[in-house]
């Protein structure tokens, strides 16, 4: 396949890897002949480094001659929701040492009377009190007393990781520092008593104590975990040739260099599924389809997000598993439904398909690596959507009889394996339609007037039948599909978050300029931090938005404010109207302002993709004709090379179309066209 050249990479070749539960992936885009490709290798849970650099062999590429190294990461996410993070201590103010254990008095459960909080990352236990109070507009209350401070820094144990969380440190972060500064400078003076220190002023400087000791709770317990792995990774590129600097795709969408990811890991918790949305938002511009429902189906979980207008939406109120995290972020909801998802059967013998997955290790029974429960693989490969003795990756050999033992460990006598296998197909179709709808439906917008894109190594396998369900009329399959997060990294920009906790009702402004100020100010901030990372003034840019709320709510929701606004009217009205949008009410009250929000982008070179060269006709594609089980019976399908389908070409389902990577199925009924682009779109209906 084709594309066009590179604008901006230093060298030949820009890499992206994506790290995810059971492949590693990898893109390579050669900016001196146009060309694309993709590499894939089993990941390695035990030491995901390994992966990466086996991924790197794969794709042929000598570091020495690569411009850009991009690379996504799931590292912190699964440390969280595995319990392998490290013991974290937090030297907080006196009388505050309670916060993380108190959290919200919100029920987890809301009917249920005996439901438990989770329990804290710290527990009060290794939460140590300072004598020292900031009042809300940051002046000293009691001032930090360095002897004190002192003290408590000594009672933190070898090798801790320390999470520094003062009242009101938004407002004036001088005590914070000075604590931090002693926590990363104690000790023999050969090494600093602590492994890792972090601050909540530099993890999320804004107002909500909870939210942002938390977050910085989280940013500690992973940041041990992820500074030996960035720094291990940072030295096998360079001892392999690599001169430049390692970039981290980040939750926002965008990148950063790895000494930020360094600092502040939490930071990188969505850093995979952000890097297939983003690609999915350049698609979409590229194709003329503004408003998309993005479907990564990977071999651990589903991730799903909405686009409308190429617009991809940011939250702060997201979560790693139970616990807060107010870092901005892509607003992804995931389910725990991938190729590797174990099917079972509950106390009631209903067939259960989720959350809990085969992984990597020992992978679906079909993989032959020892693994004895049916998967979502298993069933595809019983049904004969996923060819039997496909070697996946180069290296993983599908067995055919594997997964039909394990489907039949199920117990479902009254059905056929097929039967059953379709089954667990359609459970795990109804879960990802169930996340789906709770970005769509659930906020007031119609699926139907979205295309679904489907991607990750099992999302174009899905996709047609998702689509089925929600009624969506449009299915697009991207180039490369199971390595569209990896490609993802490849067009992301630099991006930095800014944040700053000022309350200010508008219309008792003289003039809307105190706003403006007070964007200025941080994006003066925003400008030095991103220089510092090499990005050229000429390539900065900066979208604003400010955290508001009518007068006496509680909560805030983000409005944007685009270049052109310059009234205190033009801002409640954007504000209005976002409010009836989300929660369908508005009134006529007084606003409030509670924070300003500044993304700080630098702008990178990315690859230009042009239109696909395929010489020949569709019948060279064609590979075999193989009996594949829909919708309760066999029909025979055609099976056809992706890589060999030439632009324009149209076929009516069924069909299954296989390439490295992914198996995209046309299911009957549903009919396949190739764009020019080299992308397909399926759509129910004739060819």
């Amino acid at each position: 396949m084709t594309i066009g050249s590179a604008s901006g990479s230093e060298g030949r070749y820009q890499v992206g890897v994506d790290v995810g539960g059971t492949f590693t992936d990898a893109a390579v885009f050669d900016g001196r002949n146009g060309l694309l490709r993709y590499a894939k290798a089993p990941s390695t849970p035990e030491d995901p480094a390994q992966a990466v650099l086996d991924v790197l062999d794969g794709l042929g590429v000598g570091l020495d001659d690569v411009g850009r190294f991009i690379h996504g990461i799931t590292i912190g996410t699964n440390a969280v929701l595995e319990g392998r993070g490290a013991e974290v201590w937090m030297l907080t103010t006196a009388g505050f040492r309670d916060v993380l254990e108190i959290a919200r008095t919100n029920r987890t459960v809301l009917y249920d009377i005996s439901a438990q909080k989770p329990p804290p990352l710290v527990p009060r236990s290794r939460t140590l009190e300072i004598d020292e109070r900031t009042a809300w507009d940051g002046s000293v209350l009691r001032a930090l007393d360095l002897d004190e401070a002192r003290a408590a820094v000594d009672r933190l144990p070898p090798g801790a990781a320390v999470a520094v969380c003062f009242l009101h440190s938004y407002a004036n972060p001088d005590h914070e520092r000075a604590v931090a500064a002693l926590a990363r400078n104690s000790g023999n003076g050969e090494r600093p008593r602590a492994a890792f220190v972090t601050a909540s002023s530099e993890v999320l400087p804004e107002f909500r104590e909870y939210e942002r000791f938390n977050t910085t709770a989280l940013n500690a317990y992973i940041g041990p975990l992820i500074d030996r792995y960035l720094a291990r990774l940072q030295a096998a590129v360079a001892e392999r040739g690599y001169q430049g600097a390692v970039f981290i795709m980040t939750s926002n969408g965008g990148v950063a260099t790895a000494g930020r990811a360094r600092r502040l890991p939490v930071a990188t918790v969505l850093s995979g599924p952000a890097g297939g949305v983003a690609a999915a938002a350049h698609l979409g511009k590229r194709l003329a389809m503004p408003n998309l429902i993005t479907c990564d189906m990977g071999g651990t979980s589903t991730d799903v997000c909405l686009i409308e207008d190429l617009v991809v939406p940011l939250t702060n109120e997201q979560f790693v598993g139970p616990y807060a995290n107010r870092t901005p972020q892509t607003e992804i909801n995931a389910v725990g439904a991938g190729g590797g998802s174990v099917a079972w059967m509950d106390a009631g013998d209903i067939l259960m398909v989720g959350p809990r997955s085969a992984g990597a290790d020992p992978g679906p029974a079909c993989y032959g690596q020892g693994g004895r429960e049916p998967t979502v693989t298993d069933a595809n490969v019983v049904l004969r959507r996923l060819k039997p003795g496909a070697r996946l990756a180069g290296r993983i050999g599908l067995d055919a009889e594997l997964a039909r033992r394990a489907v039949g460990t199920l117990g479902l006598d009254t059905l056929t394996d097929e039967e059953a296998a379709e089954g667990i197909v359609r459970i795990a179709v109804v879960r990802m339609v169930s996340a789906i709808k709770q970005i769509s439906v659930a906020k007031g917008y119609d699926p139907r007037d979205f295309t679904l894109v489907a991607y990750g190594g099992a999302g174009p396998m899905h996709g047609a039948f998702i689509a089925e369900e929600l009624e969506i009329g449009r299915v697009l399959v991207p180039v490369g599909p199971g390595n569209f997060a990896a490609l993802g990294s490849l067009i992301s920009d630099v991006k930095q978050d800014f944040v700053r906790t000022r309350t200010i009702i508008p219309r008792r402004l003289p003039s809307f300029a105190e706003i403006a100020n007070g964007f200025d100010e941080l994006e003066a901030q925003s400008r030095r931090s991103l220089e510092a990372e090499g990005v050229a003034p000429g390539d900065f840019s900066a979208r604003r938005a400010l955290g508001m709320r009518y007068l006496g709510q509680s909560w805030e929701i983000d409005v944007e404010v685009p270049p052109g606004m310059d009234t205190v009217e033009a801002l409640e009205d954007a504000f209005h109207e976002t409010h009836e949008r989300r929660f369908g009410h508005r009134n006529d009250g007084e606003t409030e302002i509670v924070s300003f929000r500044l993304t700080g982008i630098g702008r990178s070179g990315k690859p230009a993709f042009g239109a696909l060269e395929v010489p020949g006709a569709l019948a060279d594609a064609r590979i075999e004709t193989r009996a594949v089980f829909f919708s309760g019976a066999f029909h025979e399908t055609p099976v056809l090379d992706r890589s060999r389908l030439p632009a324009g070409a149209v076929l009516a389902g069924p069909a299954i179309l296989e390439e490295d990577g992914a198996t995209t199925v046309v299911p009957p009924e549903w009919a396949l066209r190739v764009l020019d682009s080299g992308d397909l779109t399926l759509e129910r209906g004739d060819a």
